[in-house]
């Protein structure tokens, strides 16, 4: 007797294997981009050094702020490979620029510039530029403020000058701080 003509040209049926490895595939790819999309960015938020008593709108910094300036330098200057700022960036007013002269003439740097009307989004716009990085962000007056509030600390424009902020912010998650002193 012949055994019928199904059973005899009969070949494996590879479809689960197909799809088993399509979908192991799958899970890789979303494993890979979730894993480069959950980056941790480090934001280091500065008051702009002590003003020099004056009557001028936008005075220069105090002798005691010249200090301060040079502190921070030495503070971020000594960067070693892998271990340095990503990018500075600094508010328009002279108090700020002033601030963060000697750390960019150290570290051979070009800060980024920004408006206090812009200095809202400036943290979102760090963050995503430098996903994973190591960011410095200082600013005087009513800029620092709308950057404090961004990192969820409640500021105002005459708080302590030598406070430093580190803030984590990851691309999933809640902002974490730690508040420190010049």
């Amino acid at each position: 007797m012949e055994a019928p003509a199904v059973t005899r040209h009969r070949r494996p049926f590879l479809a689960p294997l197909w799809l088993t490895m399509l979908a192991g595939l799958l899970v890789a790819v979303l494993v890979f981009v979730v894993y480069r999309a959950s980056g941790t960015t480090l934001v280091v938020l500065v008051h702009a050094a002590e003003k020099d008593p004056g009557t001028i709108a936008d005075p220069p910094i105090s002798p005691e702020g010249e200090a301060r300036a040079q502190r921070l330098a030495h503070l971020f200057g000594d960067s070693h490979p892998g271990t340095g700022l990503d990018a500075i960036y600094v508010s328009e007013d002279r108090r700020a620029q002033q601030t963060i002269a000697p750390l960019i003439d150290r570290l051979h740097l070009t800060a980024q510039t920004f408006s206090p009307e812009a200095a809202a989004g400036i943290i979102r716009a760090a963050v995503r530029a430098h996903s994973g990085g190591a960011v410095l962000v200082i600013a005087g007056g009513p800029a620092y403020v709308k950057l404090a509030e961004a990192v969820g600390v409640q500021a105002t424009a005459t708080d302590e000058p030598d406070v430093m902020y580190l803030a984590t912010v990851p691309t999933f998650g809640q902002i974490r701080l730690v508040r420190l002193r010049l």
